[in-house]
């Protein structure tokens, strides 16, 4: 993994979202922590990014980047085709309209000293859209958007609904403003496994009502690849692969995406998990990321090179692109597998 570039860029013209070399890092005692390291990625009108890695990969900082919550250290960030990292201020917050986030924990999301009307009518009141009558014509035909109906849901405060409801409610609220793109960070992993498919099923119909483009960040692989159009995938920060899902999940050419595809859960009890092939070794401390690639440290494959020189991001076949040096499934000679100690050094 562990690497830099934009070979998997397409045309600026074309894309809804543009970022390259995003950079977020965060100054702490210990020391700075590379939260994401040189990203880029693109997204076109329409589209669905799933972005994907293992807890602490940054796949969240990146997507709170993106809306500049926090601003990032370095890097553009292109919607359409204005940076968000030279505004600031009113004109920041009247474009961050066009991009609403939708949170992984709904309940704490929303405020639960407010009914449902308020919240879902502030922005409105705040941006002066409409009179009264017309902000709670909105909020009544969102709120049945979603699934919710709005004689029973208005006049409630977030404790009184369930946690797949509260999601409702949640993206009902990116929905008022009108946005462009919806940034969907880990959406359903605090929800019941049914409840997650009502509201996946739920971004899809709402995706082709409104002309949503999404970005959906979740660490779950199965649901990524029913959900995007391009996946990709991080991890500590750097990107590893880029891929359509269907290419990524039959021909996966980093050894960290096959790593992570083979840790999904086989529904048959034949299948030992303990026969599969797994990743060793400790995450590496963002403080103190490895030299050369990332994920060095913890591959099977990691030869003397990997150390040495940051693999640059580049395609090996239509849509596929991968940052390795010995990618799985390029056509090359992959070198033989070595033995890389649990907690051996970065």
């Amino acid at each position: 993994m562990a690497g830099t570039g934009t070979a998997h860029l397409r045309s600026p013209e074309d894309a809804l979202l543009r970022v390259e070399d995003l950079v977020v890092e965060f100054p702490t005692r210990a020391g700075k922590v590379h939260a994401v390291s040189g990203i880029s990625l693109d997204i076109l009108p329409g589209e669905t990014l799933g972005l994907v890695g293992e807890s602490g990969c940054g796949k969240s900082t990146t997507g709170r980047a993106i809306i500049q919550l926090p601003p990032p250290t370095s890097g553009r960030v292109e919607f359409e085709g204005l940076d968000l990292t030279r505004l600031n201020g009113k004109s920041l917050r009247h474009r961050r309209t066009k991009l609403q986030f939708i949170f992984q924990d709904p309940i704490s999301s929303l405020n639960p000293r407010r009914r449902v009307r308020d919240i879902l009518a502030e922005p409105l009141r705040i941006w002066k859209r409409g009179d009264k009558d017309s902000q709670e014509n909105v909020v009544r035909e969102t709120l049945e958007a979603v699934g919710l109906d709005p004689e029973n849901a208005m006049d409630r405060r977030p404790h009184q609904f369930s946690g797949g409801q509260c999601q409702r409610i949640s993206i009902a609220r990116a929905l008022v403003t009108e946005p462009s793109l919806l940034i969907c960070d880990e959406p359903v992993s605090a929800l019941d496994v049914s409840v997650q498919a009502q509201i996946l099923n739920l971004l899809e119909d709402l995706k082709a009502r409104y002309g949503l483009t999404l970005v959906f960040i979740a660490h779950d692989l199965a649901v990524v690849k029913n959900v995007s159009d391009r996946v990709m995938v991080m991890y500590l920060g750097k990107v590893c692969e880029v891929a359509p899902p269907d290419r990524l999940y039959e021909h996966p050419a980093h050894p960290y995406t096959a790593a992570l595809l083979r840790s999904i859960p086989v529904p048959d009890p034949t299948v030992r998990p303990m026969d599969q092939q797994l990743v060793e070794g400790d995450l590496p401390s963002p403080l103190d990321p490895p030299s050369g690639c990332r994920f060095r440290t913890r591959c099977p494959f990691a030869q003397q090179r990997c150390a040495a020189e940051e693999p640059q991001i580049r395609q090996i076949g239509p849509g596929h692109y991968v940052a390795c040096h010995f990618p799985l499934s390029s056509g090359e000679v992959k070198p033989e597998p070595v033995e890389v100690a649990a907690g051996s050094p970065a």
